[in-house]
């Protein structure tokens, strides 16, 4: 498959419910965890990737932080 660039990545996340959301970062975590895992066996090629998972991560906490602002700005506890 290839590459999603990033505003097409942003529009799919911010389609996903918090319970998809949720799994993704469950998802990018196990695969940053075995990047590091390869990078530190001098196994992994590209070691962008590793930056690319921590982003990835970044971006879908924070659309559950944002939504999650919104809701308490929407019942008025702000």
């Amino acid at each position: 498959m290839p590459p999603v660039k990033h505003n097409q990545l942003m529009i799919q996340l911010r389609e996903m419910s918090v319970e998809e959301l949720e799994e993704e970062i469950k998802n990018q975590r196990a695969a940053l965890y075995d990047l590091k895992r390869r990078n530190a066996m001098k196994q992994l090629d590209n070691t962008s990737a590793i930056r690319k998972a921590h982003r990835q991560i970044a971006r879908a906490l924070t659309i559950i932080r944002e939504r999650e602002l919104a809701a308490q700005a929407a019942a008025g506890q702000v």
